[in-house]
């Protein structure tokens, strides 16, 4: 069994260009965790986690309480505070991503798809042919397919 055959071919992206505030949105309305970054090609130039715009807020040591404080205290009323954040919502989604995505081809065999995600620690793994993004392999779609004929 091969990526392609249990890939979601519908994958959410984000493009290059894209901002952190325009990222944090589709994790919100998608209920996503994480998406591939591409070019105008629809080559993967990099992959942003919520774990990354985590580490990054958490790099800014003075940003993680006044966040949380923000966001359960104070909701909009300290502005100083305000322009810090808006700042970070403003940045360029690259200069959070991680730009050496770990990725495979459609033609990986399920098992080292299986392998790389768990030596890797990570929760997903863009798929491309020929260069191009044309999919999305996670954790829970190796087990389901792994296991479904089982149970």
């Amino acid at each position: 069994m091969k990526a392609h055959e249990i890939m979601i071919t519908e994958v959410y992206k984000v493009t290059e260009k894209d901002t952190v505030r325009s990222v944090i949105k589709k994790f919100i309305e998608y209920r996503i965790s994480g998406v591939p970054i591409v070019n105008d090609r629809n080559e993967i130039v990099a992959y942003v986690s919520d774990g990354d715009i985590m580490r990054y807020i958490g790099k800014h040591e003075n940003l993680v309480f006044d966040f949380f404080y923000y966001v359960a205290v104070i909701r909009g009323d300290d502005e100083e505070f305000e322009d810090r954040v808006k700042k970070i919502l403003d940045l360029n989604i690259l200069d959070i991503a991680q730009k050496k995505v770990v990725k495979v081809s459609r033609n990986e065999k399920i098992e080292n798809v299986a392998a790389i995600l768990a030596k890797k620690n990570i929760k997903k793994l863009p798929v491309e042919h020929d260069g191009v993004l044309v999919g999305i392999i996670s954790r829970g779609d190796v087990i389901r397919h792994c296991f479904k004929s089982i149970i």
